[in-house]
């Protein structure tokens, strides 16, 4: 972490800081997703970034991460350059939301140990227009719990 984004610890557990348009928060997403080792699981309320899709495109097929996705139906059904069918082509496992309300949640789980999350789609919007928070937490039982969460989104979703 640099000067403008330094790492809080809060009982050993080290929580990073960003508020967009000003934070370059996508630059840092896609640090943290191309220094992904094994899993990265999402959901996504919106997803039109394509640095941070093609990040994680990247870590799955040149660099064997597991990646699974929920995205939320309405969104991928009406957004301009949504990153699902770049998904789809690309053979990940990402999946369309099957809540009938919306799935509203802005998460990535990296590793089973970093839990990236806040208001911010993956958007052009999130990162260089709106008002936007990130929190980004290293920890495994913090992680546990959004992989519990994401399982259960996961299980209701559809291709």
């Amino acid at each position: 972490a640099d000067t403008l984004h330094p790492i809080l610890t809060i009982d050993g557990v080290d929580v990073e800081f960003y508020f967009s348009p000003d934070d370059g928060v996508a630059a840092r997403l896609v640090e943290l997703i191309l220094e992904a080792q094994e899993s990265i699981y999402f959901m996504a309320y919106s997803f039109t970034a394509d640095d941070i899709g093609a990040a994680i495109v990247d870590a799955a097929s040149n660099r064997g991460v597991a990646v699974s996705g929920v995205m939320e139906t309405e969104q991928v059904n009406s957004n301009q350059g949504t990153e699902y069918d770049f998904f789809q082509q690309s053979g990940l496992d990402v999946l369309l939301d099957g809540n009938q309300g919306q799935m509203h949640h802005k998460v990535i789980i990296i590793d089973g140990s970093i839990v990236i999350t806040g208001s911010y789609n993956f958007s052009a919007s999130a990162e260089t227009r709106n008002d936007e928070n990130v929190i980004i937490i290293h920890n495994p039982v913090i992680a546990g719990y959004y992989l519990d969460e994401f399982q259960r989104v996961y299980e209701q979703a559809q291709p």
